[in-house]
C-alpha cells in the first residue's frame, strides 16, 4: 500500500523521467542545426554537407520575395571557400514540433559576415529521423535588414 509521500514521489520520477526524454530528443533533433552553423563558422564544407540528407532542399526568399533553390553542394562549396569566423550566425531555438520520425524547428537569426551585420530572418527548418540519426531535409528561409 503506497502512502501519500510514496504517490508523490512516483509521480515526481515519473515527470522527470519524461522532461529528460523530451530534453534528449530535442538535444538530438537540433543537432544537425547546431552543427550546420558551427560548420558555416569554421568554413567547413563537409561539416555543412553532413548536417543535410542527401535529398535535402534549400530555399529562401529572394530580394523580391520570390523563392530561390539553392543545392546544398553549392552552399557547402562557399562555406568552403569563406574563412573560419566570417559566417557568423546566431540563432535561438523558438519551437520545436515532433511527429515520430519528422520534426519542424523554428529558428530565428542574425547573420553577421566578417564581423558586421548583415541581416536577420527566420529559419524553418524540417527535419527527417534517417537511419536513427536526424537530418536536415528541408530549409527555407526570409532575410531582412531590420531586425524586430
Amino acid at each position: 500500500i503506497c502512502n501519500i509521500f510514496d504517490m508523490k514521489k512516483i509521480f515526481f520520477l515519473l515527470i522527470s523521467s519524461f522532461s529528460f526524454a523530451q530534453n534528449t530528443s530535442e538535444k538530438e533533433i537540433i543537432k544537425p542545426i547546431e552543427n550546420l552553423f558551427n560548420a558555416m563558422k569554421s568554413a567547413d564544407s563537409l561539416g555543412v554537407k553532413n548536417a543535410f540528407s542527401g535529398s535535402a532542399i534549400m530555399q529562401t526568399f529572394g530580394k523580391n520575395q520570390e523563392i530561390r533553390t539553392d543545392k546544398v553542394e553549392d552552399f557547402a562549396k562557399q562555406v568552403g571557400a569563406s574563412q573560419a569566423g566570417d559566417l557568423d550566425e546566431r540563432f535561438t531555438i523558438s519551437k520545436i514540433l515532433v511527429d515520430g520520425n519528422m520534426a519542424s524547428v523554428w529558428v530565428p537569426y542574425q547573420f553577421y559576415y566578417k564581423g558586421n551585420f548583415s541581416h536577420c530572418g527566420v529559419n524553418s527548418f524540417q527535419l527527417a529521423k534517417i537511419k536513427n540519426e536526424w537530418k536536415i531535409q528541408y530549409i527555407i528561409d526570409t532575410r531582412r535588414k531590420k531586425c524586430d
